[in-house]
């Protein structure tokens, strides 16, 4: 895969459009001779189709192509600010004179466009580094029967991935530039401006919303049992829209909420399922060929039926060593934990333990850190129940263990 850190300040003689032509030219040769192909570029939308073609045809086709290129987009987007923002500085490159992408750019106008830079170069390094395209992110590992899509939002490369369900595995649908928190990520509390990074689901749709919002929200579970439990607070975490004068803000632009173009957000909608589409919103993504993806997965699973099958044997302690010594669930730690479980054993003269619709996702936490949530089929001698699950796991010493569990609705 591709990885290349695009300039932040441009040299003459044209623009920072100019130099981004040099990196696509010369990515092929700097990547490893023995890797995989780069996933063909597939663009969600005309415009942003038009912006990669006017700055990846400069070079070879001149700026007249690349204005070309441009006016198309503001026809369609007359809103477009980024698009306003190159078709200036094309025009003043070809007298010699780029001002918003040149070296003489003055404090002033730097902080007018310099977030308008960020979102060119976010929109550019997705096709320049887009991942193989039979490669899987590993944040997303098991999507239950009930999930037909999901939805990952890398916000390292403000992107939000739409995934759907092939037979448990993640199929890439679509992807839509975002905007995240002006403060980043990894929200804590109320007014901090940060995204949340953890798993979600969208939990309900609304629309006759303020034109801020653009056409529409989709807000999230945010907090979470896994914020809460870790004292993060805050609540209105949104996936929304612009205002009608604003195509698109910048990358980081938020007061957390994560924000699309209006029309990416239309497109999002039909794959939504209020109350089901899991949301995972991670940093810097990573993408892995299907072996890997696959042993990742295996290697869970394998812990997670282990420790269903020694709840099942009755042997206490086997299944009391499937929990981390900082296990928190039900107010109770592992101390309280044990307790009551070797109580209740002592009850049963045989269990049985069901699991159905079971999904898998990373945890921002770590790479080592899993949320798997399924529906439990619980029987024993004395009691029967049906309940959803959430646990939290963690690699700890190289074996899986559980570092929260909660019953969810």
């Amino acid at each position: 895969m591709i990885a290349r850190e695009l300039p932040r300040r441009l040299a003459p003689p044209f623009a920072a459009v100019a130099l981004l032509v040099l990196a696509f030219a010369v990515a092929p040769a700097l990547a490893d001779d023995d890797a995989s192909e780069p996933q063909a570029a597939v663009f969600p939308n005309e415009i942003e189709a038009a912006l990669v073609r006017a700055i990846t045809g400069l070079s070879q086709y001149g700026i007249a192509h690349a204005l070309g290129e441009i006016d198309h987009i503001l026809s369609r987007a007359p809103n477009f600010r980024l698009g306003h923002l190159i078709r200036g500085d094309l025009l003043m490159a070809r007298a010699g004179n780029p001002v918003a992408f040149g070296p003489a750019v003055n404090v002033a106008s730097l902080s007018r466009t310099a977030p308008l830079q960020d979102e060119a170069r976010a929109r550019i390094k997705r096709f320049l580094e887009a991942p193989p395209a039979d490669y899987l992110p590993l944040p997303v590992l098991q999507l239950a029967p009930t999930h037909q899509h999901a939805i990952l939002v890398d916000t390292t490369r403000s992107r939000l991935f739409i995934f759907s369900n092939a037979s448990g595995a993640p199929r890439l649908v679509t992807d839509f530039y975002v905007s995240v928190g002006k403060n980043g990520v990894e929200k804590q509390k109320e007014g901090d401006q940060k995204t949340p990074l953890g798993v979600y689901t969208i939990v309900s749709s609304k629309e006759k919303l303020p034109d801020f919002y653009g056409p529409g929200a989709f807000p999230i579970s945010y907090p979470n049992e896994w914020d809460r439990q870790n004292g993060r607070g805050g609540y209105g975490i949104w996936l929304h829209g612009t205002p009608s004068e604003t195509y698109s803000r910048p990358p980081r632009a938020t007061d957390g909420c994560i924000v699309l173009a209006n029309e990416d957000l239309k497109r999002l909608a039909k794959y939504v399922d209020v109350g089901r589409t899991p949301v995972v919103i991670a940093s810097g993504v990573e993408w892995v060929e299907p072996e890997r993806w696959a042993v990742s997965r295996r290697d869970f699973l394998s812990a997670f039926e282990q420790w269903r099958a020694d709840w099942e044997s009755l042997d206490t302690d086997r299944y009391l060593g499937h929990y981390s010594r900082q296990f928190k669930g039900d107010g109770k730690d592992l101390a309280a934990w044990s307790a009551h479980k070797r109580k209740v054993n002592a009850g049963k003269s045989w269990v049985k333990v069901g699991v159905a619709n079971l999904s898998l996702f990373g945890l921002a936490e770590g790479e080592d850190t899993l949320v798997v949530t399924f529906e439990q089929d619980y029987k024993s001698s004395n009691l029967a129940n049906r309940t959803q699950k959430r646990q939290y796991w963690s690699r700890e010493g190289g074996r899986w263990r559980i570092l929260f569990e909660t019953v969810v609705s």
